[in-house]
Parts: structure tokens; C-alpha cells; sequence
């Protein structure tokens, strides 16, 4: 498999396209229009999967994105047994450390399957906003 490649410059500008919207907690005023939203979760995941390389556990953020990420035996066939998945926002709260994954998963907002999937932990936030704590 070829390893995954992201422009950093073109993420960031995507995150910050959604960037007040995301701030915003409860979301305050219209989401981002699905393209502005699509690139920018696209992007995130995909950074994810670059930063943490492998096939052990699958994030899956739709209707956009499914990536595989996490060194580790690689699955090929039915169900993955290592799961991540959530909302587009919630997604990318965590992608730009906004939220952390635990209070994510007390919250019921993403669900976790596998003994490691929560794993993803490790590697996030893949970007910060600025202004943003950490």
C-alpha cells in the first residue's frame, strides 16, 4: 500500500474554512456547506492515516471518509474488528483538539469497537487551531 500523502497547507485551510463553526459549542448558526465540510474532514482523516501508518484500525466519518490507520495486523475481509466512528463535527473537534477522545466516548459521541481503536487517542489532535489551548 502506498503510503498515504497530505498537503499540509491544504488541510489547514479547510479546517479553518469550518473553523468558527467548530468553536462553537453548541454549534451556533448554519453548518458549513457539505463541501467545505467533505474537504476538510476528508483531509483530517487522511492526515491521521499518515501520521499513524498502518491497517489495525479502520475511522470511519461519514458520508465522507474511511480510513485505515495504526501499525498492527492488517484486515481484509468482512467487518474490521478495530472501529472508530462519528459525526463529521465531532470528528473534527477531535482531529483539531477541541475534544478529547475520552470525553468524546463518555459523551456517546463516538463509538469505539476493538480492543484497540481507541488507539486513535494517541495520535490526535492532527492539527491545532489558533487560538486553541495546547
Amino acid at each position: 500500500m502506498a503510503p498515504v500523502r497530505v498537503d499540509p497547507a491544504a488541510t489547514r485551510a479547510a479546517v479553518l474554512a469550518v473553523a468558527d463553526w467548530l468553536r462553537c459549542e453548541p454549534p451556533d448558526g448554519a453548518a458549513p456547506g457539505r463541501g467545505e465540510l467533505a474537504a476538510a474532514v476528508r483531509l483530517t482523516a487522511r492526515t491521521l492515516a499518515a501520521v499513524a501508518p498502518g491497517a489495525a484500525v479502520e475511522v470511519r466519518i461519514p458520508p465522507f471518509v474511511a480510513v485505515q490507520c495504526l501499525p498492527g495486523p492488517r484486515h481484509t475481509r468482512g467487518t474490521p474488528p478495530n472501529v472508530a466512528e462519528t459525526d463529521p463535527r465531532t470528528w473534527l473537534r477531535l482531529a483539531c483538539g477541541l475534544l478529547d477522545l475520552p470525553t468524546a466516548e463518555a459523551a456517546g459521541v463516538i463509538e469505539l469497537s476493538g480492543v484497540r481503536a481507541g488507539e486513535i487517542g494517541r495520535w490526535l489532535p492532527v492539527m491545532r487551531l489558533p487560538g486553541s489551548a495546547g
